[in-house]
């Protein structure tokens, strides 16, 4: 195949995908004059390169298809029917264009006339405006072409000036060097060949010299590199870094080398030579969507719903290899949303959503990888479903089902050979597929993850690697040996020691890390791998120290325990032996800079490891808790601890031991009488006695026991008789009372115990108890306001701080706090987010310190990142402290200290 017809294959390829995309959107935008001319204009150029070429079957197809789109531009409406058929054409023009390359460059032997028949008559039958009807009878007449327009050639002619072309590349450099006047620029000799490579130009050879001295062609800013060059580049630069890595081993280990200056230059050239390769492999992800509208649109008229795929972040780059592996998995993915996630139109009519359904596919940069989501706004996973397929196929039993949750219960569509289709078509239903888009994912070190809600629809999402070739890992060390774990998949790393706040505890002789109120499986990795060196596995985890390399795999997070962890370092990820491909806990190897070669544990295979492992144990472990902690809320919620005791009958009575403030026996000789009632001096004050029923006295010898009663400085003693007992039990009040001062009778400790009313007890000893508690509340609670654009921190940390007895006022924004402040909102203290868009938490701090009213207010702030810097940053803003968003407590405290300081002060 000579080198014209490749360049012909590869751009016609080029050009059909973007005709592909260009159609679906026109029959969504048939107005859109911009669409229809690029739509046209690709299939022109195809159509006039067919002819040069000689291909007459592709030419008599393209020529046919380029007569229908002509109707279009001259105003005839566009049917889905007429858009089918050009796709259809399109279709069939790729395939004889595959057979073409497999024949090295002959036309494959055919007959297209069926197709053109169709084109012809649909083009004939269109009922377009008044103008048309001379094109049509031009079309009638014998002559193949239809009227040319102004600035159109007919293919004679475009021939012609080929052959006139190559003849003037011959004859063009006496003619420049004659005239030097005319064209003094000397470097005009390339437009002639550059009018041989477009056709469409050389009928304007002048037009094309100009613009060629005027500025350089795109074309000629960009060439075809074959993808084995660039692989073949890749190769080298990944064995260069390699050398690096050893060099630079051997510089640490000479400090005073002189070799270190050069080789830090060297090191640097290897960096931005690698970035520079990788870069020729990146890849817009849009290369891989290209033909998904054309899917979508398909699958709408074979399954008869209307469906809109929306597409964002087209434009992110990834490595061309990850792309081709991804191509299959996304098309299943989108088919898959299309025929199980979306309902028919009257079904979504009848759950109150648009009938048109809607399919995302989103990609994003986050770290080293890419996030790639596909959701559909569809009826979402049937749980029930899929529970009794489940079931049905036995995978688990109905026992182990009940205690799933829903998300576990979703993972089974990646179950290999499930479906959950009623019966078989086109589109779904022989369940192969779900199972095989994980394994493909999980091939190039990914991750696939769902998440779904009943009644809203289904999210899709994969997390892969930018590129496969050079990678970031954490090299540690286990049984003696060093691993290489990669980066994307450590989340932290925890070191475990006698005092530390994370903790190793045992569930059924199970290693578990406790890590900030979460239970995580642990293993160690040489239990993992079977390398273990001691006698009892078992012991393999020391409680008491130890490295452990907390790492998350889709939605599951546990920990592997480890030796010793030594640096991270960017590696060449060299594959797998074929003998070796059975391991599921190496996804390859690598050369370090030392020269030692270590293997490069699979995150994935640990985590199926780690499922069979320990998790069942940390699940049982969760259960147990969450059921304590609800017995533990159900207990305190109906039982309470109550002070049983007797006072002027021998039927005992009770009273909530959380209001009483002590249990004191005062001698009889220090109560005195004054104003008509009992007081006896208790902590430098006097107390007012209160007797449980009118008519009781105190003893008149030895001590008299008393409930004191005591807030905001005051306090009332209680006479009783005798203190019985403190119990925990329920206080439900059976029977109720009439009598002032006793609520009713309830059954406490198997008898029946008349429940006090404190109510009516402490306006006897101070009229005012009450109306004062009230002026107190409202005098010693503090207004707080809180300031943090995430409504997350905000729905968070807010019930905290009502918890803690605080009036929460909050803001979304620095401008909107200012505004509230300005409009003479009063406010004891502000705690504020210093992640802020438009006006920051520093900035916001300053602007309040800068005004006279608010210099004395306390102000907080709240971070995800608090570091030496940003704490020194704070105080020069004027914050009066600087706390962790996620330490609740510290938060608290932090307020208390402003405000036990502000005593002073406030007024």
């Amino acid at each position: 195949m000579d080198d014209l017809l490749r360049e012909f294959i590869t751009e016609t390829n080029e050009s059909l995908d973007v005709v592909d995309v260009e159609l679906v959107k026109f029959e969504q935008e048939p107005n859109n004059a911009t669409i229809l001319n690029n739509i046209f204009r690709l299939v022109h150029t195809i159509k006039g390169t067919c002819g040069f070429l000689g291909l007459p079957r592709l030419e008599g197809i393209a020529h046919a298809a380029e007569t229908l789109m002509g109707k279009f531009r001259e105003g005839v409406p566009v049917t889905p029917d007429a858009v089918s058929l050009i796709l259809s054409s399109i279709d069939r023009i790729k395939d004889i264009i595959n057979e073409l390359e497999q024949l090295e460059g002959e036309e494959p032997a055919g007959d297209d006339s069926d197709l053109i028949a169709e084109l012809v008559l649909m083009s004939t039958s269109a009922d377009a405006p008044a103008p048309v009807e001379e094109v049509v009878e031009e079309v009638a007449e014998p002559e193949p072409e239809r009227a040319l327009r102004p600035g159109e050639v007919s293919l004679d002619e475009l021939e012609r000036a080929f052959r006139e072309t190559e003849v003037e590349v011959e004859t063009a450099e006496p003619e420049i060097a004659e005239a030097p006047v005319a064209q003094p620029e000397p470097a005009v000799a390339a437009a002639p060949a550059k009018e041989a490579s477009k056709p469409v130009e050389a009928a304007q050879p002048e037009k094309a010299e100009a613009s060629e001295k005027k500025s350089p062609s795109v074309s000629n800013q960009s060439i075809r590199v074959a993808v084995d060059t660039l692989e073949h580049l890749m190769t080298m630069v990944s064995e260069l870094v390699l050398t690096r890595n050893q060099l630079l081993e051997i510089v640490r280990r000479h400090e005073d080398s002189e070799f270190k200056v050069p080789l830090q230059r060297l090191s640097n050239v290897t960096a931005e030579l690698q970035e520079g390769v990788m870069a020729t492999r990146m890849q817009p992800i849009g290369n891989a969507w290209q033909k998904l509208p054309r899917i979508v649109r398909d699958l709408g008229q074979e399954l008869d719903k209307p469906i809109e795929l929306e597409m964002i972040g087209a434009e992110t780059e990834l490595d061309r290899q990850v792309l081709e592996m991804i191509k299959d998995p996304l098309t299943h993915m989108v088919r898959n949303s299309a025929d199980h996630g979306l309902e028919m139109p009257a079904e979504r009519r009848a759950a109150g959503k648009h009938d048109k359904g809607t399919i995302t596919l989103a990609a994003y940069h986050e770290g080293g990888h890419i996030i790639i989501e596909v959701r559909d706004d569809g009826k979402g996973l049937d749980v029930e479903r899929i529970k009794s397929k489940v079931i049905e196929r036995g995978l688990a039993t109905e026992a182990e089902v009940e205690k799933m949750s829903d998300a576990q219960i979703h993972k089974y569509i990646f179950a290999a050979g499930f479906s959950t289709a009623a019966q078989v078509t086109s589109v779904s239903g022989r369940g192969v597929g779900m199972d095989v888009v994980r394994n493909n994912i999980e091939l190039i070190g990914g991750t696939v993850d769902l998440r779904s809600t009943q009644g809203k629809g289904t999210s899709f999402i994969i997390k892969i690697p930018l590129t496969l070739a050079i990678v970031s890992t954490l090299i540690v060390e286990a049984a003696g040996d060093r691993f290489a774990i990669p980066q994307l998949s450590v989340v932290e790393l925890v070191r475990v020691q006698m005092n530390s706040d994370h903790r190793i505890e045992r569930i059924k002789d199970t290693p578990v890390l406790r890590l900030r109120n979460k239970l995580l499986p642990l293993v160690h990795l040489s239990q993992l791998l079977g390398i273990y060196e001691g006698e009892d596995v078992e012991k393999a985890i020391d409680d008491d120290n130890g490295f452990i390399v907390v790492m998350q795999v889709g939605s599951q997070t546990f920990g592997v325990v480890v030796d010793g962890v030594f640096h991270t370092e960017e590696i060449v990820v060299k594959p797998m032996s074929t003998m070796l491909r059975n391991l599921t806990m190496f996804s390859g190897n690598t050369i370090l800079g030392d020269g030692s070669v270590i293997m490069i544990i699979d995150p994935n295979g640990v985590a199926s490891a780690m499922a069979s492992h320990a998790s069942s144990s940390v699940s049982e472990q969760i259960e147990e808790e969450a059921e304590e902690a609800n017995r533990k809320a159900m207990n305190h919620n109906s039982t309470i601890s109550l002070l049983l005791f007797r006072a002027g009958a021998p039927e005992p009575k009770a009273v909530p031991l959380s209001l009483v403030t002590r249990l004191e026996e005062f001698e009889v000789s220090k109560i005195e009488r004054s104003n008509g009632r009992d007081l006896v001096q208790y902590r430098g004050a006097l107390m007012p006695l209160v007797y449980v029923n009118s008519g009781d006295q105190h003893k008149l010898e030895g001590t008299q026991p008393m409930l004191v009663f005591s807030d905001s400085g005051r306090s009332m003693g209680l006479v009783v008789d005798e203190i019985v007992d403190i119990v925990e039990d329920r206080m439900n009040i059976e029977v109720g009372s009439d009598r002032p001062g006793i609520l009713g009778s309830a059954i406490v400790k198997e008898r029946a115990t008349e429940i006090l009313d404190l109510g009516f007890y402490l306006p006897q000893a101070f009229e005012d108890w009450f109306m004062r508690k009230e002026m107190d509340i409202q005098a010693l609670t503090k207004t707080v306001l809180f300031v943090d654009d995430s409504s997350f921190f905000r729905n968070m940390l807010s019930p905290v701080l009502k918890a803690a007895g605080y009036d929460v006022t909050t803001c979304n924004s620095a401008g909107e706090a200012l505004e509230l402040l300005e409009n003479g909102a009063k406010f004891h203290a502000v705690v504020s987010d210093i992640e802020m868009p438009q006006i920051n938490g520093f900035e916001f701090c300053e602007a309040l310190r800068r005004d006279p009213r608010f210099r004395n207010m306390p102000v907080l702030a709240l971070s995800a990142m608090v570091t030496p810097a940003s704490i020194e940053r704070g105080r020069q803003a004027g914050f009066d402290d600087y706390v962790a968003k996620f330490d609740r407590p510290g938060l608290i405290a932090a307020l208390k200290d402003v405000f036990s300081g502000e005593m002073g002060v406030a007024a």
